[in-house]
C-alpha cells in the first residue's frame, strides 16, 4: 500500500469491500423476491425498479446541504445501518408471512435514498482522510474492489439463491451493511470541523457549482452521455444473446462476469499511469479509449466466436473506464471545494440514477419499434459522442471561487 495510505484507510477500505461484496451477492435479489415469493406480475417488478429509482432520488435531494454542514461519519454509519434494517425487513416479514409487495417497494425506496446520503458523504469523507498525494491511490483500490466483487458476487449469490432461498440471500446483503458500519465506526482519524453555510440552502447548489466549473461541467455532460448508453445495452444484451444468438446461460454468465477483470486491470494501472502522464491526460486518453467498444456489440454472429467477440468488447470497455474511473474521481475531489463536496456529490449521483432507468427505458422501446442491433448500433453512437463533451481545455483541475 501506498505510505500515504494509512491504518483507518484500510479500515475504510475493507468496510467498502465488505458491503461491495453483499451487494454483489444481492444484486437482482429483490425483484427475484417479487418474482418468487409473492408471484409479482412483470409490471409490478418493472414498477419497483422505477420507484426504486426515482423516489430514492427524490428523497435523497435535499441530503446534500444537511451533509455538507457536519461530521461525515455518522451520516455514513447511518446510512449504512438504514439499508441493513430496510434489508433485514425481508427475510424476518417472509418468515411470518408477512411479506407484501408495498413492503418491497419501501425498501428498495429507502435503499436507493441511502445509497445516494452514503455516496455523497463519503466522497468529502475520503478527501479529508486522504492526502492529496495518495487520492488516485485511493480511488483505484475503491474501483478495483468495486470490480471483483461484480466479478465474484453474483455467482455466489446465485448459488445462494439455489441453496438457501433468496431471502435468505437478502439477510446475507443486509448483515454486509452492518459490517461496512462496523468498519466505518473504527476509524480513529477526527474529522474536520464541519462549517454551516452562511446562506440559505439551496436544493441545486451542487448542479449549479458542476455548472459553473468548466472542467466538472464537461464531466459532467460527459458522464450521462457514456453512463446512460452503456445502461441502455445491459437488459439488451442477454435479449442479443439468449435469444438472437441463442447462446447458453453460462455464456452470458462468462460475458458478464470475465470483463470485470478488465475492470480490475484497469484500476490498477491507473496509479502508475497518473504519476507518469498526469491527471488530465489520463481522463482525455481513457475518456476516448472507453468510448468506441460498443459499436462492435452488434457484430457477434452465434456461436464460439460470437461469445469471444462480446467478452473482447466488454473486456476492452471495462478496461478502459477502469482507468477512467479513479483519475475522473480524484479530478473532481481537486476540483471541488470543501464546502461543496458533498452537494456536488449528491446532485451527481441523483442525476446518473435518473438519465440511467431513463436510458434503459428508452432503449427498450428503441428495440420494439426498430431492432436489437439497431438499438445497441445506437447507444454504441452515443458512446462515442460522450467522448467530444471531455474536458479537452481544462488543463489541470482548479477550484472556482464559492458561486453567488
Amino acid at each position: 500500500m501506498s505510505s500515504s495510505l494509512g491504518p483507518d484507510f484500510r479500515r475504510l477500505w475493507t468496510a467498502f469491500a465488505v458491503s461491495a461484496l453483499g451487494s454483489g451477492i444481492g444484486a437482482g435479489a429483490l425483484p427475484l423476491v417479487a418474482l418468487l415469493a409473492l408471484d409479482a406480475s412483470t409490471f409490478q417488478v418493472a414498477l419497483l425498479a422505477a420507484l426504486s429509482a426515482l423516489a430514492g432520488a427524490a428523497i435523497a435531494l435535499p441530503s446534500g446541504a444537511f451533509i455538507e454542514q457536519r461530521h461525515k461519519r455518522p451520516i455514513m454509519i447511518t446510512a449504512d445501518l438504514t439499508r441493513f434494517a430496510a434489508l433485514a425487513s425481508i427475510p424476518v416479514a417472509a418468515a411470518f408471512g408477512l411479506l407484501t409487495f408495498v413492503q418491497l417497494c419501501v425498501v428498495g425506496v429507502l435503499q436507493a435514498a441511502a445509497l445516494i446520503v452514503f455516496t455523497s458523504a463519503s466522497g468529502a469523507h475520503l478527501k479529508a482522510l486522504v492526502p492529496v498525494e495518495g487520492r488516485v491511490e485511493a480511488n483505484s483500490r475503491f474501483e478495483a474492489t468495486s470490480w471483483t466483487t461484480l466479478s465474484v458476487g453474483p455467482p455466489i449469490g446465485g448459488a445462494l439463491v439455489g441453496l438457501v432461498g433468496v431471502t435468505v440471500t437478502l439477510a446475507v446483503d443486509a448483515v454486509s451493511f452492518l459490517l461496512s458500519a462496523i468498519g466505518i465506526r473504527r476509524i480513529r482519524q477526527p474529522e474536520p470541523v464541519a462549517q454551516p453555510l452562511t446562506t440559505r440552502p439551496d436544493l441545486g447548489a451542487g448542479w449549479k457549482y458542476i455548472l459553473e466549473h468548466r472542467g466538472l461541467r464537461a464531466l459532467f455532460w460527459n458522464s450521462q452521455l457514456f453512463g446512460g448508453p452503456v445502461m441502455m445495452t445491459s437488459p439488451l444484451l442477454a435479449v442479443f444473446m439468449l435469444r438472437d444468438l441463442g447462446m447458453k446461460p453460462w455464456q452470458y454468465g462468462v460475458a458478464l462476469g470475465l470483463p470485470c477483470l478488465g475492470g480490475v486491470i484497469g484500476a490498477r494501472l491507473a496509479p502508475p499511469l497518473t504519476r507518469r502522464f498526469g491527471l488530465h491526460r489520463m481522463l482525455i486518453v481513457f475518456g476516448v479509449l472507453r468510448t468506441p467498444w460498443l459499436l462492435l456489440l452488434p457484430l457477434a454472429t452465434p456461436g464460439i466466436d460470437g461469445m469471444v467477440l462480446i467478452v473482447l468488447v466488454e473486456t476492452g470497455l471495462l478496461l478502459a473506464a477502469g482507468a477512467f474511473n479513479p483519475s475522473f474521481a480524484t479530478y473532481r475531489m481537486e476540483a471541488t471545494e470543501d464546502g461543496f463536496m458533498a452537494r456536488v456529490q449528491s446532485s451527481w449521483s441523483i442525476t446518473s440514477r435518473t438519465v440511467q432507468p431513463a436510458f434503459m427505458a428508452a432503449g427498450g422501446a428503441l428495440a420494439g419499434l426498430t431492432s436489437l442491433k439497431t438499438t445497441l448500433f445506437i447507444a454504441g453512437g452515443l458512446c462515442l459522442v460522450s467522448a467530444f463533451v471531455l474536458p479537452w481545455k481544462a488543463a489541470r483541475p482548479a477550484p472556482l471561487p464559492l458561486p453567488a
